[in-house]
């Protein structure tokens, strides 16, 4: 069995959308599902409280806290990470089960966009790719609870590239694999600042943490960008 946690933050159009394809989708080993919330002001707190499978925790906003948040309180020794507007491909937790007990202790999905533009379809490609130059959240992230609390969890430091810098630390350790079924993300993000735009600051943000940039600098890239 394994806990879903779903951090999120005004999500109230995705959210049920990933709960009722999460209802769909598994095979029946999900022991319970986490969202939380980083602070909404919209509707998703009463889309969670509605949702009789729904654990709801409240935690101070940004992902890796919230994350972390949601692991302390997960009662199962499998967590799988999860955003909101991902949403992971039929039989998902069986998969997932199936790499634990091949000896896979974290891992994660191929991924494809929900749009279609050839850029995207070729980034998707790259996904297939066991290497961590190919990897990110949007993927989604299993891993065992022991291995996760052995490297100390996510860097509460990082409000952006949390995801990536947990992984790094994966790859350092040998330990991560990925399962060959695709998950769809959301390409909103894409949809709102243009591809190229928001391809270029994905390799910003790369290339800046590569040469040592902190996780404040790269939030403060991030930031100014997005909402310029």
């Amino acid at each position: 069995m394994l806990s879903i946690i779903i951090p999120v933050f005004n999500e109230e159009k995705y959210l049920p959308l990933l709960l009722k394809h999460i209802r769909k989708v598994s095979s029946g080993n999900i022991a319970e599902i986490i969202v939380v919330d980083g602070g909404s002001t919209d509707n998703t707190l009463l889309i969670a409280k509605n949702a009789p499978e729904v654990k709801l925790l409240i935690s101070e906003k940004g992902r890796a806290i919230q994350m972390n948040t949601g692991a302390k309180k997960a009662s199962s020794e499998i967590l799988y990470f999860l955003h909101a507007d991902s949403l992971p491909p039929k039989d998902f937790d069986g998969l997932i089960l199936k790499e634990i007990n091949k000896g896979n202790k974290a891992g994660c999905f191929m991924m494809k966009f929900d749009k279609k533009h050839w850029w995207l379809n070729l980034v998707s490609q790259f996904t297939r790719v066991n290497h961590i130059s190919c990897r990110g959240g949007d993927q989604s992230l299993f891993i065992t609870k022991q291995l996760f609390e052995e490297i100390g969890g996510f860097d509460e430091s990082y409000r952006v590239y949390e995801d990536n810098e947990i992984i790094k630390r994966l790859y350092q350790k040998n330990q991560f694999t990925v399962i060959k079924k695709w998950l769809i993300t959301s390409a909103r993000l894409y949809k709102r600042m243009g591809i190229w735009n928001t391809q270029l600051l994905f390799l910003q943000i790369y290339w800046k943490r590569r040469f040592g940039a902190s996780a404040e600098e790269l939030y403060m890239h991030y930031y100014k960008r997005v909402n310029s």
